[in-house]
Order: C-alpha cells, then structure tokens, then sequence
C-alpha cells in the first residue's frame, strides 16, 4: 500500500448498539486494529447511537467488554454520535446556506408513487427533487443533498477503480432536520473530525460510498482512502445467521472458544500471509497484515476449523490459566459469573460448587460431597488438555472424576473376544496389583512401570488395560489407566473395579436366569 511520507493511519470501528457484537462486526474491527497497529497508527471506536429507539445500553456494554476480550484495545475516548449534534448541525447547516443542500417537501405518498412509476419503466428508483430544489424552510420535509453531474471515481484498496453514474444515486436525503444527520452524513463528519485516513468495511458498504463522497467534495473536505473487505458467508453460501449456529461473540465465549483462537481464525477469515502459516498470534498478525492480502471473494465461515484453532490454543495455556479457564463450566450455574462479576446465563455441568471464605480455595464435588483442592483439579483437567475442543466440554469429558456411580455396560469391560469370565479375570489381576501398591507410589511413572510387564505376559496388553481402563471410567474413549488411576487415587479406583467385577457377576447372573 502507498502512502504519504510520515501519514499517521487512523482507523475506525463504528459499531450500532442495536445488537450484540456478531462474527462479522468483531472481523471488521479486527482488519481496522491490524492495519493501524501495523503502521502504528490508531483505532478507534465509535458508537453510532442516533437511531434512539433501537439503541441500548447493553448492546454498547457488550460491544465493548467483548472487543476488549479479543485485545482490540481502542485509541482514545469513545466517540458518541449521540453527543455530537451540534457537530452536524454546522456542517448541515453550510451545506443549506452554500445551496449544496436543500429541504425537500414532497410526501411518502409521492415519493411511493414516482417509485411505482420508474419501477415499470425499468428506470433506477431513486429521486431528483427538481421541483422542490432550494427550499429554506423545514415545512414537514427532509433536507436532501444535490446530486452531482459527474461521475464518482474512487480507488478501493481492494478491489481497485471503482465507478459510479450518478443517475443511479440521486438526491439523497442527509438529514431529517438541522440536528438529526441520517447514517452517511454523520458517518462522513465523524470520520473527518476525527482524521480518519482509512475507511475499511464490509463490501456490503459500497453502495454508500458515493454518496458519502458526494458529501465530502459538497463540504469540500478531503477523502479517506477506502477498502472493503469480503463478506463472510456459511458453508451453504448464503449470509451467516442464527440458522448456522451461534453468531454473537459472547455466545462463542460463553461456549468456551479463546479470544486467540477467535481472532486468529476470524484474521484469515478473508486475509492470508502469503504462504501456509496458519497460526498467528495477535502480536504475529500485527507484524504481517498487508491489506494487499486480502482476497475479493467471499470469506467462508467454517466452524470445524475454528474448533481447531480453540484446540491449538488450549493445548498452549499454562495448566494453571487453563484450569481457572475451565471452572465456570465445572461450577455449578448458581454460581457462574463473567469477568465483570454479574451473573449469565449457564450451561454447566455443575459438578462442582466453591466453599465460601475462608476456604474459597477448595471445591465440594456435588454428587459425592468430597473437598478437593485446585491443585488436583489441575491434574483433571490435565488429562483432557489435548483433547478439549472448547473449554464447555471439560464437564462431560471429566465428569467420571465427580461421581461415586459410573452408568456402563458390563460388555464394556471385555477386550476385543473376551468371556466375561476373561474380563473377571483380568480385573481380578488389576485389583490384586493395585490393592498391594502404596499410595505414595500411586503415580503415573510407578503404576506404569509395575502394570506394563503385567500386560505384556498376557501377550496382548489390552487384555490387561482394557478392562482396567473402563472399569475406572465407564467410558469407551477417555485418558489411559496410568494418568487416571494417578488423579483418582488408589482408594477409589479399587472401589471402581470392585464395582466392575459385581457387574460382571451380575450379568452373568442374569443371563443363566
């Protein structure tokens, strides 16, 4: 990209309050944050609040804490267009007394009508207020800007030279009086007043810019630089929406993707390094973002590989952050907050709830009322570090650590064409072993190196580990025997294949009955 010798880049995220901060919006901020922090410019962040009915503090206070979760810290105070009407209102008002700009009184009715009738001549519906052109009172009517004769020319960053024919635009309205600029004018005064120099958005944002170019040479004001970027679209090709899954970025949060591997997938979600990387840290994306980079074609939302980057990024969290990470999908919903300390909706498995002060540092599990510290729970998780795609599912992966009563099968405890009389057998042995081992040697390294000679004697290991594995968790797929026998302690895993050797016996019982 040229640029001016010594031009500071100022960039802008102008979010409305009339909804959450969606996939989309967050992407956009993203593009705007990396291109200034890469020619250390700055960002900032504006909140477009003039459609009064439809904004809402909560959509601004979500917009905001979740920005500040992914990193996209902001330069400065926020901008309020709420707050700046006097602003637009000199700018309105220059435009009025210069006769670039004009009130217009024509009525929905007519409006509605002259559409109708352009529609079936196949003509652009879009309105040349020539009878009402020079009006100075504000009569029931709306302030419109002249229309230019000439053609609008603007170079994307993008997509190169883009062209417009004004016959296609018309007179636009600005503003529905001197002190309420409608979304292009107020868009356009900010964005000087505040010196942005690059204005990068949705491609859907494209037919606004000549208009809003339009403003700029009626004010005689100089232009940003413009890019817009590719939409970002669901597998089937059609725009992202609820029906594809979750969209706000607090429902990403709340299912326990990172701020990492969200804004590294969203980043290349439209932009690419030039080669096969695929991982990049914030810091990494800042040093490499060239908007020469970004593609032209739609962006393809794929949340199979976004579970791959929240798998990669979890694997690379320290166990300690990580186990603090998880605990609000291990408490129970009562007591599930955000960072802010202020409740939200939960989806915990609520295994776990935390002892009041002054012993906040241990847990209660539910089902079986034993105290435990973060240090064991530490080890749990642990165990499903590498196979977590998203922190929500801890619960369900670790939940045989919480319960006294595994849910199982007797089948489930037999290796390959082993009898139940085999499983018995081998569990026997497991127990046997075990029962002798100390609790201080009830280690990963130690209850490897007594039971793998064990298993290999019996010429196929799984005829020993098997049985044992799944007499301890009651699961088909979970960590191997050594890890969670060293997390779940001797004690209980005694008491686990004492249990497995009853339902076997109570399976054959019933089958001879």
């Amino acid at each position: 990209m040229k640029r001016n010798k010594g031009q500071k880049i100022y960039t802008r995220f102008p979010p409305s309050p009339t909804g959450t901060l969606h996939i989309g919006g967050a992407r956009t901020a993203l593009f705007n944050f990396l291109f200034a922090r890469h020619y250390g410019g700055k960002f900032f962040l504006r909140i477009e609040d003039t459609d009064t009915e439809r904004s809402k503090p909560e959509f601004e206070k979500d917009i905001i804490e979740n920005l500040k979760w992914l990193g996209l810290e902001w330069d400065g105070e926020i901008l309020k267009q709420s707050q700046r009407k006097n602003v637009y209102k000199k700018y309105i008002k220059k435009l009025l007394k210069t006769g670039d700009a004009f009130w217009c009184y024509h009525t929905k009715e007519e409006l509605e009508k002259e559409k109708q009738e352009k529609a079936s001549r196949g003509e652009p519906q879009v309105h040349f207020c020539e009878e009402f052109r020079g009006g100075t009172t504000a009569a029931a009517g709306v302030i419109r800007l002249k229309c230019t004769d000439e053609q609008i020319k603007f170079h994307d960053l993008i997509r190169g030279e883009i062209e417009f024919n004004p016959s296609q635009i018309g007179d636009i309205v600005i503003a529905k009086d001197e002190e309420s600029p409608l979304y292009n004018f107020a868009v356009v005064i900010d964005d000087y007043e505040t010196k942005i120099t690059h204005v990068i958005r949705g491609e859907d944002h494209i037919s606004n810019t000549p208009k809003q170019i339009m403003i700029l040479e009626a004010l005689e004001l100089p232009l940003p630089q413009y890019a817009h970027i590719p939409l970002t679209l669901a597998p089937d090709k059609t725009k992202l929406s609820k029906r594809h899954g979750a969209t706000a970025i607090s429902e990403y949060k709340e299912m326990g993707y990172l701020p990492k591997a969200l804004v590294n997938f969203m980043a290349l979600l439209g932009w690419n390094p030039g080669d096969d990387r695929e991982i990049f840290p914030l810091d990494e994306l800042i040093k490499e973002f060239a908007i020469e980079r970004m593609q032209k074609s739609a962006a393809i939302f794929n949340i199979e590989k976004l579970d791959w980057f929240n798998s990669y990024y979890i694997r690379q969290t320290p166990i300690e952050k990580l186990t603090q990470l998880c605990l609000p999908h291990l408490l129970e919903s009562s007591l599930r907050t955000n960072e802010m300390s202020e409740a939200i909706p939960s989806k915990s498995t609520g295994l776990l709830r935390r002892l009041p002060p002054p012993r906040n540092d241990k847990f209660e599990i539910i089902a079986t009322g034993e105290i435990v510290d973060i240090e064991w729970l530490q080890k749990v998780v642990k165990l499903e570090q590498k196979r977590m795609k998203k922190l929500s599912e801890i619960g369900e992966l670790t939940k045989f650590f919480f319960t006294d009563t595994l849910e199982y099968d007797a089948d489930l405890l037999k290796w390959k064409n082993m009898s139940g009389e085999e499983a018995k057998l081998s569990l026997d042995k497991s127990y046997n072993i075990l029962s002798k081992i100390k609790d201080k040697d009830f280690t990963e390294d130690k209850l490897k190196a007594i039971l793998m000679p064990e298993a290999d004697e019996m010429g196929d290991r799984g005829r020993l580990l098997w049985p044992l594995r799944a007499s301890i968790t009651g699961l088909k797929a979970s960590p191997g025997p050594f890890e969670v026998l060293a997390v779940l302690g001797r004690e209980k895993a005694l008491k686990r294949i004492k249990r497995a050797l009853e339902k076997i016996n109570e399976k054959t019982a019933a089958s001879i009955i």
